[in-house]
């Protein structure tokens, strides 16, 4: 008999990714970015990029980082919602984050974000959390924007011709480096 305490109906708890998680974990990435399910959410990718956007390999080595973690969120036993976290010295990097279609634009992300944030900042002592989004994101970079992200205007270019990052439909992608200062 389990006599763990349950959180309550609804509430989002947060845990490491274990191994047993890939698969949820890779269809939950897939299914915000890219395909027809994700044009249901805000965060889909597939005007721009068509193929994968992860696979279980890439999802196992953050699991397996030594220098990191992916987080999930989790309500009623199912996963909902996760985002990579590295240590990398004096900041922290934030990406492959993920929210159900189904469950975005309630603030979701935001609890997500900020949970990240205070793993960053109080567990690692970072000064700062680092991100890349595609530069052609504009609404994705406005809501971190909203969230306290200043664009840098530092550019890396997109991996063209590597596929396990997905399939460029147009010929203008790169990342752009986005910091938040987490001190207080």
């Amino acid at each position: 008999m389990d006599s763990a305490p349950r959180p309550p109906a609804g509430a989002l708890t947060f845990r490491d990714a274990a191994p047993r998680d890939v698969d949820a974990l890779v269809a939950l990435i897939e299914s915000a970015y890219r395909g027809e399910t994700s044009r249901a959410g805000w965060t889909s990718e597939a005007d721009i990029l068509d193929g994968q956007r992860t696979d279980p390999r890439g999802v196992l080595d953050a699991i397996e980082s030594p220098v990191g973690r992916l987080l999930t969120a989790e309500r009623d036993g199912e996963i909902v919602s996760c985002c990579r976290l590295e240590h990398r010295g004096d900041h922290g990097y934030f990406g492959m984050f993920a929210v159900s279609v189904s469950q975005q634009g309630a603030g979701l992300g935001r609890l997500v974000l900020a949970e990240a944030e205070r793993i960053a900042r109080d567990e690692w002592d970072a000064r700062e959390m680092h991100m890349t989004v595609i530069s052609v994101r504009d609404d994705l970079i406005a809501w971190y924007e909203r969230r306290g992200y200043r664009r840098t205007g530092r550019m890396s270019p997109f991996p063209y011709g590597d596929e396990r990052f997905g399939i460029p439909r147009r010929p203008d992608l790169e990342f752009e480096l986005l910091v938040k200062d987490l001190r207080p």
